[in-house]
């Protein structure tokens, strides 16, 4: 189950990246679901956060700098977090926090992305 998950997500990002324009952003896609795989059994479950979950969101967090690349994250995110069957949100929402990151958004299915700063 979690190995078709991982396979619906990069599909879904694949998709994301080549549909979506990120002229300014220097950050795409495929970066950003790969940081964020090791956090699937967490959004789906719950239970203990695995610690390269962490570590991906941290690292995400440092590379999305810039306006534009945190809303391509969030695009991103958004889009990869819609093609999980059964994705808890409210887990996926509380992750950045228990990893000790503070986000400039809510990971949720209803955010606007376009107003991330």
């Amino acid at each position: 189950m979690a190995k078709v998950a991982l396979f619906v997500v990069v599909c879904m990002a694949a998709v994301a990246v080549m549909l979506t324009p990120h002229a300014d952003a220097a950050i795409f896609c495929g970066r950003v679901v790969s940081s964020l795989i090791p956090c699937i059994n967490y959004v789906i479950k719950g239970g203990a956060i695995p610690a390269p979950c962490c570590n991906g969101i941290k690292s995400l967090n440092n590379q999305a700098t810039s306006t534009p690349d945190r809303q391509t994250a969030c695009n991103c995110i958004k889009s990869a977090a819609a093609s999980i069957k059964g994705i808890n949100f409210s887990h996926a929402g509380s992750l950045p926090g228990k990893c000790g990151v503070n986000l400039p958004y809510k990971i949720s299915p209803s955010i606007d992305c376009s107003t991330v700063q």
